[in-house]
């Protein structure tokens, strides 16, 4: 759909959005600029939004806040937050009336007049979409970056030209309700996660499947072949399927041997691309986000653009990112860490010696098994908080390589304290992580702000 038909459309209509959040607030102040009834909705009481609720009401939107926010929703076109169930009792009741329940993602998809590359999967997300967005730069495209990442792209769609990209992070709370999928779609992996949300482990591999369901012949996917549940995916793709792999050759898609050269294949034809050496960020999970990107990419990008975002992009905030070396101790900010596989691959997966780790935070009812083992190998002073500091505990203490002698663990009630009882611990030489397994929630508003706080910490060592 044109966008201008669609904003024709909407003028006069009433719009609810529900949720306050990064893509609802720049799009009900553009909504109401063309013409659209806009009520804004928020569990929150209007005082505890700050200036957004100013912004809101300067731009004629009325607000209803507060804990019955939802009451009378009655609006004809409703846009929920990505963190709101698709099947809240009061969505249900809206479609059975007759409203059309949408996001910002859903009509981005739907009005995006260029090509569109979108990412998903329990972990390497945001790395992955980013390199893609980087390569497709240094190919000279003009890229919007958007969805669980930069700015809400529906805003911005009025500047986006056919021949742009658009990238994408998407994650499964957008995808569930998604009924049209990307040009190239890209699945980094599929482990529990967010199991708090969705109501079973099937829901959530239903939701990240869905990325793929509505393409064409036309379409790419590109599924992680050293994942169970994301190869299993194939199955249902439509266009062309590129399969990606640390471990072993694929006959489509990029694959790395064991002497750590990285090559695209396609059938009988297999081109080489670069050694795993040239990625300047570390980790197996960084070799894999770059296989992935590859395969999204190719076709569109030069191998020596490919390699010279490999040798150049230093990576993404919070993920394994140096922040100090004090006293010869190295600190580094891993906060994107949110589940035991994120954290398994990426800081426990890093370093040639046993590490001391702050882990710990909200439960999103993820099994901690596999966690376990893998502390009790590669750590050597353990600092748990948050909520499930006993049950990451209670998966390293049962597991059979667990020798007390080997790892110390601590129990700590703040970041600070977890630093502090770190710097008592660390000598010369050593290594201290925050990678903490867990979402943030309980003890910070989101991961940034977790990683924010711990760089603000270490910064202040004296």
């Amino acid at each position: 759909m044109d966008i201008q038909k669609f904003y024709q459309m909407i003028k006069g209509k009433s719009v609810a959005f529900c949720g306050i959040g990064g893509s609802n607030l720049p799009l009900a102040v553009s909504f109401a600029k063309k013409g659209a009834a806009v009520t804004a909705r928020d569990k929150r009481p209007e005082e505890k939004l700050g200036e957004a609720a100013e912004q809101l009401k300067s731009a004629g939107v009325e607000l209803r806040c507060g804990e019955d926010y939802l009451r009378n929703l009655d609006e004809e076109i409703i846009f929920r937050t990505p963190a709101m169930r698709y099947t809240l009792p009061e969505l249900d009741a809206a479609r059975a009336r007759g409203a059309a329940v949408t996001s910002e993602m859903e009509m981005f998809f739907e009005t995006c007049p260029c090509r569109i590359f979108a990412v998903t999967g329990s972990d390497g997300k945001t790395t992955t979409t980013t390199v893609i967005s980087k390569i497709l730069e240094s190919a000279g495209k003009k890229v919007h970056l958007g969805g669980n990442i930069g700015e809400p792209l529906l805003p911005r769609v009025e500047q986006v030209g056919p021949e742009d990209a658009a990238v994408a992070e998407l994650s499964s709370f957008q995808l569930i309700s998604m009924r049209r999928s990307p040009d190239v779609a890209v699945v980094t992996n599929v482990t529990p996660n967010h199991l708090d949300v969705h109501k079973d482990m099937q829901e959530y591999i239903d939701a990240k499947r869905n990325i793929i369901l509505h393409q064409n012949a036309f379409g790419r996917a590109v599924l992680n072949a050293d994942n169970e549940v994301t190869a299993s995916f194939a199955r249902d793709v439509r266009g062309q399927c590129l399969l990606f792999s640390r471990r072993h050759p694929v006959e489509h898609g990029a694959y790395m041997d064991k002497n750590g050269q990285i090559y695209f294949v396609s059938g009988p034809e297999k081109t080489r691309v670069m050694h795993a050496s040239d990625i300047r960020i570390p980790g197996k999970h960084n070799i894999e986000n770059y296989l992935a990107a590859i395969c999204a990419v190719w076709g569109y990008a030069k191998i020596d653009e490919i390699v010279g975002v490999a040798k150049s992009f230093a990576g993404v905030e919070h993920r394994n990112e140096l922040v100090r070396e004090f006293e010869g101790v190295q600190y580094f900010n891993d906060s994107i860490g949110t589940t035991p596989s994120r954290t398994i691959s990426g800081a426990l997966s890093l370093f040639d010696r046993r590490i001391l780790l702050i882990a710990g935070g909200y439960d999103k009812n993820i099994p901690f098994d596999p966690l376990g083992p893998v502390i009790a190998d590669k750590v050597k002073t353990l600092v748990l908080i948050g909520q499930t500091a006993d049950k990451i505990e209670q998966s390293v203490v049962s597991s059979p390589n667990y020798k007390p002698e080997n790892l110390k663990i601590f129990h700590a009630q703040s970041l600070e304290e977890a630093v502090d009882l770190c710097r008592r611990e660390a000598v010369s030489g050593d290594v201290v992580s925050l990678s903490p397994a867990c979402a943030s929630f309980g003890m910070f508003p989101n991961y940034e702000t977790r990683g924010e706080r711990f760089r603000e910490i270490v910064n202040a060592l004296k």
